[in-house]
């Protein structure tokens, strides 16, 4: 008989999402859920994941039907079900095997993943990856039109760091790192343009093609943060076509040659990204080993003026060093530009 807690109803069929520790239903069924985590270890029995599961027989059925139709193979064995191939870009693809504890939030197409985001946050769902194959109303910092077409990985992780919210730009840097991390595992060598850019390659001495960019919001309290979501737009296997007529800006796809696998480069970033949020300082010190801006000249358009010298070094929790000849500028926000460098 099906538990409490499945999300399936009488014939085995989901019931939808299951919640969260924290507030509303999201992601995948419970019970489709622990079912991908049993097949993660291996060969089970359809009677032993019936039992396990507290489900019926045709429950189970009905679920690993649903997994293949999400794109994860799984095969009858002489000793049970097992997973042969994920090749699928779905909740459950992205879910299987991925080894942070974040809830799979997928859509075929959304607004904006920050927008979906920032629902689940008012409805108290905390520790989500938002997935989508393709976003229709998507935005870059100070509401500049992102392109978001098929074939990218657009992703919003919301969580809720007890932490001030002046600690909140250390999550940006972590998140750069997390991608780079991720695209450089995927063969391009990736750098970070402070303070949301990662960029491959150079482009007359300014700086690289951009290749990601990373929007975090939030809300909190004086001393605290609610919740905090970090927007990542990364042009993944988007046609060089489909990119904005400029020259500044690249795929994966257009820098490899080849597609890469989409899945597993989420899961990569969102793991990456999970250890990096438990030591902020950590992660603050390795984005300054990926930046492309340290060591650059640099002009700064902050609220309070231009600021423009070369870029020396972060401060925590993201501020940005600049050495303007007269003193040493630690920026906090605003618009960068790599600057060609002068002679002599």
């Amino acid at each position: 008989m099906s538990g409490p807690d499945d999300g399936d109803d009488g014939d085995g069929a989901s019931a939808g999402p299951t919640p969260t520790a924290e507030g509303p239903a999201v992601g995948l069924p419970a019970t489709r859920r622990r079912l991908l985590a049993a097949l993660a270890d291996g060969p089970v029995s359809g009677p032993t994941l019936a039992e396990e599961l507290d489900v019926s027989r045709a429950a189970v059925w009905n679920h690993v039907e649903a997994l293949r139709d999400a794109g994860v193979t799984v095969e009858s064995t002489d000793d049970g079900y097992a997973v042969t191939e994920v090749t699928g870009y779905s909740g459950e693809a992205i879910a299987y095997g991925l080894d942070a504890p974040f809830a799979v939030d997928y859509h075929d197409s959304v607004g904006s993943t920050n927008d979906r985001a920032r629902d689940l946050a008012a409805a108290g769902a905390g520790d989500v990856a938002v997935v989508a194959d393709e976003q229709t109303a998507s935005r870059g910092r100070l509401d500049r039109e992102w392109v978001s077409p098929p074939g990218g990985v657009w992703l919003s992780l919301l969580c809720r760091p007890e932490v001030p919210p002046a600690h909140a730009p250390a999550y940006t840097l972590a998140a750069a790192v997390a991608v780079t991390r991720a695209c450089r595992e995927a063969g391009v060598d990736a750098r970070i343009k402070w303070p949301n850019d990662v960029l491959v390659g150079d482009t007359g001495g300014r700086g690289g093609r951009k290749l990601c960019g990373i929007l975090t919001e939030m809300e909190g309290e004086a001393d605290r943060v609610s919740w905090l979501a970090v927007g990542i737009g990364l042009n993944a296997n988007v046609d060089p076509a489909a990119l904005p007529p400029d020259a500044a800006a690249t795929s994966l796809l257009r820098e490899r040659g080849d597609p890469v696998d989409r899945r597993l480069l989420v899961q990569r970033i969102v793991e990456e990204f999970h250890a990096l949020r438990g030591d902020l300082r950590g992660a603050v010190t390795a984005w300054e080993e990926y930046a492309d801006t340290i060591g650059r000249r640099v002009r700064v358009d902050t609220p309070g003026g231009v600021v423009e010298g070369e870029a020396v070094g972060i401060e925590f929790p993201g501020a940005l060093l600049v050495d303007t000849g007269e003193e040493t500028v630690a920026v906090t926000a605003g618009d960068c530009d790599h600057l060609r460098p002068v002679d002599g």
